[in-house]
């Protein structure tokens, strides 16, 4: 309980708001647009933990090395190896069955830089293990954090990433670095 407040107050010190409460399912995945910088990592773990939750979320595992390996893990970071993403995925499904609760937080840009393409493995963990998604978001613009709306996922993955994509662009959201933002 004293972290949880220490993580509001921390939040708060910074100028975040946090928006919305944790999802009512024990499971699910959460996006989190727009991913520009590292700094996305630590605001979500402060969010998550002010509002009671314990989010993971996938970091390359180039970052996995002593002690800051440690510190991500105890985060919730779970190392992805990019060359093996068949795998990860497997794994995260596999994971998601079988834990009680499991609140995943994936970036669908894939990376901090700019894509035009966003990775659609989001869209195959969650058809796979049952489980909703909804539309996180970072506004660096008004400094609000939340996991946003549900969204209801089709049997077609790039439609859905195309409809998820004009979604966020009407939010009007604020990168932390608005040249490496790319909705469409």
């Amino acid at each position: 309980m004293r972290w949880r407040k220490f993580c509001g107050w921390l939040l708060r010190l910074l100028g975040w708001t946090a928006v919305e409460p944790l999802p009512e399912e024990k499971k699910c995945i959460m996006l989190g647009v727009p991913h520009t910088t590292v700094w996305d990592f630590f605001i979500s773990y402060l969010y998550f933990k002010s509002i009671g939750g314990d989010g993971l979320c996938m970091i390359k595992k180039e970052m996995f090395f002593p002690p800051l390996g440690w510190i991500l893990r105890a985060m919730g970071g779970i190392p992805v190896d990019r060359a093996n993403s068949g795998a990860l995925v497997r794994s995260l499904i596999s994971q998601m069955k079988e834990r009680e609760t499991f609140h995943l937080a994936i970036a669908p840009e894939g990376t901090r830089k700019p894509v035009r393409r966003w990775k659609t493995g989001y869209h195959l963990i969650a058809r796979e293990a049952g489980v909703p998604v909804y539309l996180g978001y970072f506004d660096w613009k008004r400094k609000r954090v939340g996991r946003g709306e549900k969204f209801e996922l089709t049997d077609d993955a790039a439609a859905d990433t195309r409809r998820i994509q004009e979604i966020y662009e009407s939010m009007d959201l604020g990168a932390r670095y608005p040249e490496k933002y790319v909705t469409h």
